[in-house]
């Protein structure tokens, strides 16, 4: 078994790899995801090894990478698009929502378009407008989209390449500030933990702490720290926003009683106020408080300076907890 400590940034790297040399059909497009390979090195050295014709740098221009995608897709490619930054998505909307999304319905199942559009999403890294958004509920609100997100490098290595096999449509969000963090992976096979499935990471008997992508270190952090204060608390990672697995989430809640959901997205209609919607119609008889939320807030991502003010943090979970264990 050949494992390896690496980042999460390197587990793509080395999961993207894996998947062009399993399937010919298998072609990586994007803007600078050659030469360069990426702004974040994400697909470095891929097309030196595979060549332009599999790993292609593309026009600046969102919309023609996943139209493009599209039609190579219904030729029977697999594509996987990187779209550079998450700002940047909305160019590539109307082909997401209204084309990849609808496919296969609109081919009443004849068609299949097995794309997989990869968003570096998230603040934390101290970039400039445009550049830390957190789009997530667009997209988890489209029927006919599946939506994924990694929160380590193992699950980063092993999501990547299941997400490429998938017949459906993906939104792969990669946490652009965990790109660096290490973790143990085994390189010698994917994961055969199923893609839309979410995970307890910690367990805990107190309060449930529910998060996916950036927001899963954080809310780690935080249970570690209420450790010292006394108080047990269980963590999961979603992993996948739609569909929702919330099968592990309902049973941690009838067991803790309490629910705090974090992410970085703004409150206003997020992924928080649906899991809590689910959360109370599931496990009203076992909840001992309102389930809470922790998110940014509803104004556009600030200025790099102030963004700590913007994104969760330890302490406003924490804070959460304590305003849980009030009621």
């Amino acid at each position: 078994m050949m494992s390896e400590t690496i980042t999460l940034g390197k587990a793509l790297n080395h999961g993207l790899r894996r998947a062009l040399e399993n399937d010919p059909k298998v072609v990586i497009m994007g803007e600078d995801v050659g030469k360069l390979g990426g702004v974040f090195r994400i697909t470095d050295g891929l097309q030196k090894d595979f060549g332009e014709d599999r790993v292609i740098d593309t026009p600046l221009a969102e919309a023609g990478i996943v139209g493009t995608a599209v039609g190579l897709a219904i030729r029977g490619y697999r594509p996987v698009c990187e779209i550079q930054f998450d700002g940047f998505v909305f160019p590539a909307y109307n082909q997401i929502v209204a084309q990849v999304a609808k496919m296969y319905y609109r081919s009443l199942g004849k068609v299949r378009v097995p794309i997989v559009i990869r968003i570096p999403y998230g603040g934390g890294i101290g970039a400039v407008e445009h550049h830390s958004e957190s789009p997530e509920a667009y997209f988890a609100h489209t029927p006919g989209l599946k939506v994924v997100t990694c929160s380590n490098p193992a699950d980063a290595y092993a999501m990547i390449q299941q997400s490429i096999i998938s017949d459906d449509p993906i939104v792969f969000f990669e946490p652009k500030r965990r790109y660096w963090e290490k973790g143990v992976v085994d390189l010698d096979a994917p994961s055969d933990f199923p893609l839309h499935a979410s995970r307890i990471v910690r367990d805990g008997s107190d309060a449930t702490l529910i998060a996916y992508g950036p927001m899963v270190r954080t809310a780690l952090d935080a249970a570690q720290a209420a450790a010292e204060d006394g108080r047990n608390l269980e963590v999961v990672d979603l992993r996948t926003l739609s569909p929702l697995d919330l099968g592990p989430v309902f049973e941690s809640v009838r067991r803790t009683g309490r629910a705090v959901v974090v992410h970085e997205a703004p409150g206003n209609l997020g992924l928080g106020a649906e899991i809590a919607a689910r959360i109370t119609e599931e496990c009203f008889y076992s909840l001992e408080a309102p389930v809470l939320r922790v998110t940014g807030f509803d104004v556009p991502y600030p200025a790099a300076r102030v963004e700590e003010e913007y994104l969760p943090d330890l302490d406003r979970v924490l804070d959460a907890v304590d305003r849980s264990f009030g009621w």
